[in-house]
């Protein structure tokens, strides 16, 4: 995972300019205002800082929608040259005009850092190891402010401090950010297929993933084109189809039963629907109805994320248990046709007709499909399935042979998070006879009581004393590549279309109604907003007054340190203290998760709050005020930065389906921009109005509220790939529906 590894941090090196400009322009406004006589002009002054604020919202409103259309690599260029162009004009600034464009330039950058950095991560970091890298945003940009703060302290201690360079050295970081997006980064592998250009996106993945066979990726990244949807969740005991199952609660009539077939001869399963459903839906189910009996306190989609969690198994993944020698699931042989044609740049596709499975890749003695599933092609199913078959459920393997050493399984059909994905052949009784149609499935390896579970690694050949089973649960839907106009073309067969007919929809704003996708929408903007209003700009704006009390700033004094710099010295030592608790999040993100960080973290942040405004309303020894205010502040800024600070942008990376992606991300950026505007130009009115304890105190009602927010709303989303993450959304957005419609 080296290569997903590399590409965040070198993505990540936006958000350290973003660090890096909002320190720079805190300590180089105290000589802006000497320089240009702004003393008695504190609107000007205001503008001076705000003006980033102001360029980043207003890019908001149209990176997202751009990100989809031009591509997350283009738009990451775009804002390292955006900083770079913006330093170098601060650099120049021969007045307060030129340096106000400057600074709108600069916001520019920063806003589409802010708003695609995570949205790129999310997209090309392996499933298991998402929240780590996510992370990475926080702790680079709070790395940024450090070393800033360090450099225009040290600045501060000249004869004549110059604040036109503490502003343009900002070129010399963009530049390499430059470099880096130009020669290095690749584009997101999730937009390339989108746009139907999977060569590339193969080759992105693999360089990505470090190895060739990409394949079940490959397949979840095209599944990922739909947005929305009917699914249902099932059941399945899987296990060999010659045993016997005795004492399992397991449908087991011949049309219940599904095939499943692997790339090698004689490795065949049947997958048995358990009677009931799933036991993810009973939970989910009674989580709905508990939901209901309690005023419909906790949302269904939060229980229905937890039963999932909560049913993993105890050891090992559906790799090592689940099909170890499957491989990748696009095909049966090793004689298939490549598929690199799919991609268009290469592919003459006019007057292409799509080709029956059965013309492409002759006869088979299983009836099984002969060519991959996501190709251009019309399957019959009076040539494909047997009278007799009804259910297949598929995995394919791609023609191209993989490399590897003898012996070793070099294939897989995993997508991430102990998950996998397969195909569903069902048929049904219509008006002009029988009728099939292909469903989507991603499948999860449950935990289980031992009898009823085990490994099939031991059973081809093996020396397995007693039949083992796997208990699976399913996500169940219809195929994105999947024509309703080619179907009524097709009556007796599903009609499956190439990705670049499906990309060429492009994103709609009708999809922002889709019930999933509004769902997520909710939590995301409702995170965003919640974040800004928690008090972060308060107490990040008087962290160097209450530290002063604390006498630090004493201290300083008697070494020589003026005021000035003092204040930017206690700034630097306030972000170094963040650094190890995000190392601390980062490890976390991936193991407790984003639900749990956040519902660890958000009391502290209450408590602290309390603290500060106690502090402030009781009289009392002021070295004992110096104390609490100062591990107040310090607990804060530790806490906050392990939960709130990063995981509402992981989230809104993270809960989207990838059509809507762009600009589902731009809402919630906007969300936050907005949010941080608000908060930063009502603080000086709230603190003649209600003072610094009724602010902190109004802060700390916030908390409250966003605590009960996260735990009624906010799903865990750790470990799971975006594309299964999107089709729980829509799950649970019908079951919420229904909760409220009963």
């Amino acid at each position: 995972m080296s290569g997903a590894v590399l590409v965040a941090v070198a993505a990540a090196i936006g958000n350290f300019l973003q660090g890096w400009d909002n320190a720079t322009i805190a300590g180089a406004v105290l000589y802006i205002k000497k320089e240009f006589d702004l003393e008695s002009e504190p609107t000007i002054e205001g503008l001076i800082v705000a003006t980033s604020l102001i360029g980043a919202t207003l890019i908001t409103t149209c990176s997202g929608g751009i990100s989809d259309w031009l591509g997350r690599r283009p738009m990451l260029i775009i804002s390292s040259v955006l900083y770079f162009v913006g330093a170098l004009t601060m650099l120049w600034s021969p007045n307060v005009y030129v340096l106000l464009l400057g600074r709108l330039l600069d916001g520019f950058g920063v806003g589409l850092a802010v708003t695609l950095v995570p949205v790129y991560i999310s997209e090309t970091a392996p499933s298991e190891i998402r929240g780590l890298l996510n992370t990475l945003p926080q702790f680079t940009g709070s790395g940024g402010m450090f070393i800033s703060y360090c450099m225009v302290f040290g600045m501060s201690l000249m004869q004549s401090p110059s604040w036109r360079l503490m502003l343009g050295v900002l070129f010399i970081p963009s530049l390499l950010y430059s470099a880096l997006t130009i020669f290095f980064l690749p584009e997101s592998p999730r937009w390339l297929v989108s746009k139907g250009r999977m060569l590339e996106a193969k080759r992105v993945l693999q360089m990505l993933r470090g190895r060739e066979d990409v394949s079940g990726e490959m397949a979840l990244l095209v599944e990922g084109l739909g947005v929305g949807g009917e699914t249902t969740i099932e059941e399945y005991i899987i296990g060999p189809g010659s045993e016997v199952v005795e004492d399992l609660d397991i449908a087991d009539d011949d049309k219940d039963r599904i095939k499943l077939y692997g790339p090698e001869e004689g490795l065949t399963w049947v997958a048995r629907p358990v009677k009931g459903g799933s036991t993810v839906s009973v939970l989910s189910r009674h989580g709905s109805t508990l939901s209901r009996r309690q005023g419909s306190l906790i949302d269904p989609l939060v229980t229905l994320f937890g039963s999932v969690h909560e049913k993993l198994p105890d050891a090992g993944s559906m790799r090592s248990t689940l099909f170890p020698h499957l491989g990748s699931m696009f095909s049966v042989g090793g004689n298939q046709p490549r598929n690199e044609e799919w991609d268009d740049e290469i592919l003459d596709r006019e007057g292409d007709e799509y080709p029956s499975d059965v013309e492409a890749g002759g006869d088979d003695s299983d009836n099984e499909l002969q060519s991959p599933l996501i190709s251009r092609q019309a399957t019959s199913m009076e040539k494909e399935m047997p009278p007799a078959t009804h259910g297949t459920l598929s995995t394919f393997r791609h023609g191209s042979q993989v490399q590897g050493t003898p012996g070793e399984t070099t294939g897989s059909m995993g997508i991430g998070g102990g998950w996998q994905v397969a195909w569903k052949w069902t048929e049904r009784e219509g008006e002009d006879g029988k009728e099939g149609g292909f469903k989507r499935i991603y499948l999860h390896q449950e935990g289980v009581p031992g009898s009823r579970r085990g490994s099939i690694l031991s059973l081809p050949g093996g020396d397995a004393a007693e039949p083992e089973f796997v208990q699976a649960a399913a996500l169940v839907s219809q195929p994105a590549l999947f024509s309703k106009e080619l179907a009524k073309q097709h009556p007796v067969g599903p009609a499956m279309v190439h990705p670049a007919e499906t990309a060429t929809k492009g994103p709609s704003w009708h999809d922002l109604f889709e019930p999933g996708v509004k769902h997520a929408l909710l939590v995301g903007v409702g995170m965003q907003i919640l974040q800004q209003f928690s008090g972060i700009n308060g107490v990040l704006y008087y962290t160097p007054q209450i530290l002063e009390q604390a006498g630090v700033g004493v201290l300083l004094s008697h070494i020589g340190v003026s005021s000035s710099s003092a204040s930017l010295l206690i700034s630097a030592l306030t972000t170094l203290v963040m650094l190890p608790a995000i190392a601390v999040a980062m490890r976390l993100m991936d193991i407790s998760g984003r639900r749990s960080l956040l519902l660890g973290t958000i009391p502290i942040l209450i408590g602290s709050l309390i603290v500060l405004v106690v502090s402030n309303l009781v009289h009392m020894d002021n070295v004992v005020h110096a104390a609490l205010s100062t591990v107040s502040i310090v607990l804060y800024f530790c806490f906050f930065v392990m939960g709130f600070g990063p995981v509402p942008n992981i989230l809104c990376a993270e809960i989207f389906p990838t059509r809507v992606r762009g600009i589902c991300i731009a809402i919630c950026a906007l969300a936050f921009w907005t949010g941080n505007i608000i908060i930063t130009y009502t603080l000086p009115v709230l603190l003649k109005s209600i003072g610094l304890a009724g602010v902190f105190g109004m802060y700390a009602i916030v908390c409250c509220v966003s605590w009960i927010f996260v735990f009624v709303k906010v799903p865990e989303t750790k470990g799971m790939p975006l594309e299964v993450i999107s089709e729980f959304f829509s799950v649970g957005a019908r079951q919420a529906a229904a909760a409220k419609d009963d």
